[in-house]
């Protein structure tokens, strides 16, 4: 699984590509390929394994949020019942052509009384300019994002505000570039940033780290050693009460997800809870466990799905 940061970095975008002219948006399932099988459990060579009787066996999400095309980056913001996730129509094609579909990036659901409602393209950049948005973090009015965009070489983190029921004011908000700060998760008084790098000083590959802000300044980061190997882990979940730390690792070749209880204010050995292609967990006020799973066939990627597995 790769995340979208790293797919991102692959690309440099260049500057005044495009003009200024508007763009009307199309669908996302008008960009999906004609011949596009939907993938089901049944097709599944790989299905999402289950190692913890807490919660039932995973399922692919019902609702209109799922597709042919590719879904990815699922985010659930618990103080706005919004479910926030990455889609690109075809997961085949090369990301600097991802950037000019008109339909590849970031998209929102609304809870409603009866799921969660069709998405919506959540716009973050002006008219007519190009840029290529994911990595997704959503805490009361403000949204955290990687982009690549005109203007910028390279991948930069953004902020937008929310107001007035929509986000705007987008402005860069990177971090001391030694950080190396990949896909990221504040703790609820943000004064905690959780992140994943490949930064020196960690196990190996990428790794999880923290950073403490201290009088407006972000410190030295910490390699949470306990939670990491010589394998990747990063794409975390941080619960609200700040007791458990989720976070995706690459378990027997594929990716999985793994849980760390914090006890005496120390994160113990993590425990496996799906592999399997499974990864970037994210939860519910009812304590539903949702994630990404992608299907390979014959060792390449055909779609992916949001799937998620139901708190007992």
């Amino acid at each position: 699984m790769k995340s979208i940061l790293a797919i991102l970095l692959a690309f440099v975008l260049i500057c005044g590509c495009v003009s200024e002219q508007k763009v009307e948006l199309p669908s996302r399932e008008s960009k999906i390929p004609a011949d596009a099988v939907k993938m089901t459990p049944e097709m599944d060579q790989y299905p999402p394994q289950l190692h913890s009787n807490e919660w039932s066996e995973p399922v692919p999400l019902e609702g209109p949020i799922n597709t042919a095309g590719g879904e990815d980056s699922p985010f659930i913001a618990v103080d706005r019942n919004e479910f926030y996730f990455f889609f690109t129509p075809d997961v085949s094609v090369p990301v600097e052509k991802q950037l000019l579909d008109n339909v590849t990036g970031i998209y929102v659901s609304k809870k409603t009384s009866t799921g969660w409602s069709e998405p919506e393209r959540v716009i973050l950049q002006d008219p007519g300019k190009l840029a290529m948005d994911g990595c997704e973090f959503v805490q009361g009015n403000t949204m955290w994002f990687c982009s690549a965009r005109e203007g910028y070489t390279g991948v930069h983190w953004f902020t937008a505000d929310y107001k007035d029921g929509k986000w705007t004011n987008w402005k860069n908000a990177d971090f001391k570039p030694e950080y190396e700060v990949g896909e990221l998760y504040f703790s609820p008084d943000w004064n905690q940033l959780y992140f994943h790098s490949a930064r020196p000083g960690g196990k190996g590959g990428l790794d999880i780290w923290m950073s403490q802000k201290s009088d407006g300044e972000w410190q030295e980061p910490q390699n949470i050693a306990a939670v990491n190997s010589a394998d990747d882990e990063g794409w975390m979940y941080l619960t609200p009460d700040q007791s458990e730390l989720w976070f995706t690792r690459f378990y027997y070749g594929t990716p999985a997800i793994f849980r760390s209880k914090k006890a005496d204010g120390e994160w113990q050995e993590p425990e496996l809870i799906i592999s399997q292609f499974a990864g970037e967990p994210t939860f519910d006020d009812a304590g539903n466990l949702y994630f990404i799973h992608h299907f390979y066939h014959n060792g390449t990627m055909i779609e992916g799905d949001i799937y998620v597995a139901y708190k007992k």
